[in-house]
Order: C-alpha cells, then sequence, then structure tokens
C-alpha cells in the first residue's frame, strides 16, 4: 500500500454467475492511475443463490425490492468475510457494480441489485453503486463502463478485449476512447457445457472436441445486433430470447455447439478489431483461460493477444469498479460519451454514506 493512499473494495458480479469478485486496490492520491491490487478473492455462489440470481429477470417489482436488499445483505456477508480474512484494517470506500438483473437501454431500463444503503450500514464504510441508471437518463447505453479504467490504468494498450459473460472492447485513438459490447460469450458457453454436467468449459477441453456446423455459424453471424455501429451493448435478454433459441433449432451434440459458438465469438471479434494490425491486445475475463477460444482468436486477428498473469484476468473489472467509484466520490468524469452515447461526460453512481 502507498503511505499516501486512498484504499477502495471493488465489487464485481458478471452475467456467466460464476461467483462475486472482490478486489481492495490501494490508489495513490497524487495520481489515482498508480494503484496496487493488495488483496482479491472471488466467491462462488451457492446453488439456491444461483437459482435466484437466473430467475431473478421473472421477478415483478415487489419481488425484485425484496431481492435486492437479499442481495445486499449477502455482498455485505461476503465482504465481512473478505475483510476477517485479510486483516483488512483500512478501507475508505467500497464501489459495488451489483448483479444485472435486466439491461434494456432502448427502452430505458436497467436494473442492478445488490443494495448499497444496507452494505454501507452492515459495513459501516461509504457505499458506491448503481452506475448505470444515470448513463440512460443521459440517453446513454448505461454501458460499457469499463473503458475509463481501460483508459486511465492499461494506458499502454490500445486495445483492452474482456471476455466475459459478454465481451466487449476497448479502442483508443489519439485522446479518444471507443467502446462497445461484441457478442455474449460465457452466457452461452456455459449454458451448453452446464448441459454436458461441467460448471463452464474447463481450458477449452469440451469445445475442443466440436465439430464448427457452417449453417448455424452462418446465422449466428447474420443476427441484425453485428450490423449496428456502436455505441451499444448487450443484456441476458439478447441471449434467452435470440441466441440460445436460434442454436436450439439445430439439432446438434453440445460440443458441436460450443466449436461453433467459438467460431462465431471469434468471427465477431475479428470483424471489430481485426482491420488493426500490429498492436497489442489485452485479454482478460474467463474467457481468457478458454484455450480454444484463445487459439482461435489468435488465428483470426492481425494484432499480438497478451494474456496477463491471472490476478489481471480474474480481477480487472473489480479494480475499474472500484477506481469508478473512486471517481464518483471525488465528484470526477467516470462515464464518457464516447463509449456508451449519452449526450455528455458525466460523474455516474449513486453514493451512500456510513
Amino acid at each position: 500500500m502507498y503511505n499516501d493512499s486512498i484504499n477502495v473494495i471493488g465489487l464485481m458480479s458478471g452475467t456467466s454467475l460464476d461467483g462475486l469478485d472482490i478486489c481492495y486496490v490501494s490508489f495513490k492520491k497524487s495520481n489515482y492511475s498508480i494503484y496496487n491490487i493488495v488483496k482479491s478473492k472471488t466467491y462462488s455462489y451457492n446453488e439456491k443463490w444461483i437459482k435466484k440470481l437466473k430467475g431473478s429477470i421473472f421477478l415483478n417489482k415487489q419481488e425484485l425490492i425484496k431481492i435486492d436488499i437479499e442481495y445486499g445483505t449477502l455482498l455485505s456477508d461476503y465482504l465481512k468475510e473478505f475483510i476477517s480474512e485479510f486483516s483488512i484494517d483500512k478501507v475508505d470506500l467500497i464501489s459495488s457494480h451489483g448483479h444485472t438483473v435486466f439491461h434494456e437501454p432502448n427502452k430505458g431500463k436497467t436494473l442492478q441489485i445488490g443494495d448499497g444503503e444496507i452494505i454501507s450500514k452492515i459495513i459501516k464504510t461509504d457505499v458506491v453503486c448503481d452506475f448505470r441508471t444515470q448513463d440512460i437518463k443521459y440517453e446513454g447505453q448505461g454501458a460499457p463502463l469499463v473503458p475509463i479504467g481501460d483508459l486511465d490504468l492499461f494506458s499502454k494498450y490500445r486495445i483492452c478485449l474482456n471476455l466475459g459473460g459478454f465481451s466487449n472492447v476497448s479502442i483508443k485513438g489519439d485522446n479518444t476512447i471507443k467502446a462497445f459490447d461484441i457478442c455474449p460469450v460465457n452466457t452461452v458457453l456455459n449454458h451448453y457445457s452446464n448441459k454436458m454436467g461441467h460448471a463452464f468449459d474447463k481450458d477449452g477441453v469440451l469445445s475442443k472436441k466440436g465439430i464448427i456446423h457452417l449453417d448455424l455459424l452462418n446465422q449466428l453471424n447474420q443476427m441484425s445486433f453485428y450490423n449496428k455501429s456502436g455505441p451499444k451493448s448487450l443484456g441476458i435478454e439478447f441471449v434467452k430470447s435470440k441466441v440460445i433459441p436460434l442454436i436450439d433449432s439445430y439439432i446438434l451434440n453440445s460440443t458441436d455447439i460450443l466449436r461453433t459458438y467459438i467460431e462465431h465469438i471469434s468471427d465477431q471479434i475479428n470483424k471489430s478489431i481485426g482491420s488493426y494490425c500490429n498492436e497489442r491486445i489485452l485479454v482478460t475475463g474467463g474467457g481468457a483461460y478458454n484455450n480454444t477460444l484463445i487459439e482461435t482468436i489468435k488465428n483470426k486477428v492481425k494484432s499480438k493477444v497478451i494474456i496477463p498473469d491471472s490476478q489481471i484476468i480474474d480481477y480487472k473489472e473489480a479494480l475499474i469498479f472500484a477506481y469508478l467509484g473512486l471517481l464518483r466520490s471525488k465528484e470526477k468524469v467516470n462515464c464518457l460519451k464516447s463509449v456508451t452515447g449519452a449526450i455528455k461526460d458525466h460523474c455516474s453512481g449513486k453514493i451512500f454514506k456510513k
């Protein structure tokens, strides 16, 4: 830790439901782009919570209010465990992404549960949460939010590619940045891995056994979302209403589906960044461990794919949410109109005081 530091805990729960990432970060007061990840850990959800979070999209308004509080309490329990396990004695701020129930910006709708007020009362620390709502009010997509961190904390990479529940990319120019969601990744891959009795496709072993089904691949690549230019973002609704029904209209075994879908992911990534030559692409998120996916991407893009150490792969988003919360607490811009399509750059997130 730095002597002149601000110490922030960032929380990230992804749509692939692989757990809650917690990251304790020390930021240098004189320059927030200088940081140190002090401690980090992922807490897996139990079966009960996986089922609740998967089903949350179907809840009515009163049920959503209830699960918002319950999930906020769960986050607090994990935070208490994390703070105790690592003997953390100085936390200036907690910044929580929450868990996305639905995200339909074109309808003016987004919801991330995990009541910040509950967390602040239980942990007795200021909390920043709900980063997306204000951006949608400003006519933006409310996503992606990570690019400000890509710009400031990972400045040596021109392209930052995340392979999580969805793939998204940040592409930097001269004092500019554009970013957008590319396509679903682990939300789909995990779905078909689950059907084979696996939580996910570990190391890409399952997909490596499959054969590409060209008709399905062509139909996936022709989906209308991929013809839109950014800013654009995706939610689980797209997976449930478009992707899964299309895949299931074919009678294929799961390994062939996985291999075909990996080809689709790499096609869309190549479509988005393939025109960039001799750049360094920083790849993070759970998909970075899928060897079949990474090799397929490497075979298509013309730039060098960089896989960082596991701490950055696993905790880059939690780190950046810690940074977003810090910027919000200091009333600095943390949401960029060039990325989300909002009418202006702004400082987003709700603050709950301890």
